[in-house]
């Protein structure tokens, strides 16, 4: 069923993005994490605290009916106080657990609506279709950081430097 597919290849994404933020995190100083080169810019800690609140606002309580306690300006006002470890963690629990509910979402409640952030009239498969893309593009921001911030390889795409071991391989 094509419905089933999309939550769990949705949930699979979700906990791809994690991880790769997660390895992020772990090469990063908690320095580099707080670092921003002007206050209209966004430091690694930000787009952290900024996807867990998030994932925790649209898929916890959107999709999952948890109460949404999120204070939204406070994941951009943080200047630190955050390990890296504090963060990858604090990100990886939500993620999972938004996982959990997404692969766990009953396929008839797709269509099923809910105002979300007061303001956005979506149906779940709405909710869970922005949370993957936002995560996504969070995720590539804090990549585009990590290798400013570190100089190093991140090796995400190494499969693909050998076509026979690529072919057949899953998207990464």
């Amino acid at each position: 069923m094509i419905e089933q597919e999309f939550l769990h290849y949705s949930a699979d994404q979700l906990l791809t993005f994690c991880g790769r933020i997660e390895d992020c995190l772990g090469r990063l100083s908690a320095e580099q994490v707080w670092t921003r080169n002007s206050d209209n810019q966004n430091a690694v800690g930000n787009i952290v605290l900024h996807l867990t609140g998030n994932v925790r606002q649209w898929i916890l309580g959107g999709v999952g009916g948890q109460p949404d306690q999120r204070d939204r300006a406070s994941e951009f006002a943080a200047r630190g106080g955050l390990a890296p470890a504090d963060l990858s963690a604090k990100l990886k629990a939500v993620a999972s657990e938004a996982a959990e509910t997404i692969r766990h979402l009953p396929a008839e409640r797709l269509t099923e609506r809910k105002v979300i952030q007061k303001i956005y009239d979506v149906t779940l498969m709405e909710a869970i279709y922005h949370v993957v893309e936002h995560f996504a593009m969070h995720t590539g921001q804090v990549i585009f950081a990590t290798k400013l911030l570190s100089g190093e390889d991140l090796k995400y795409y190494e499969h693909l430097k050998e076509p026979a071991r690529a072919a057949g391989t899953s998207l990464p």
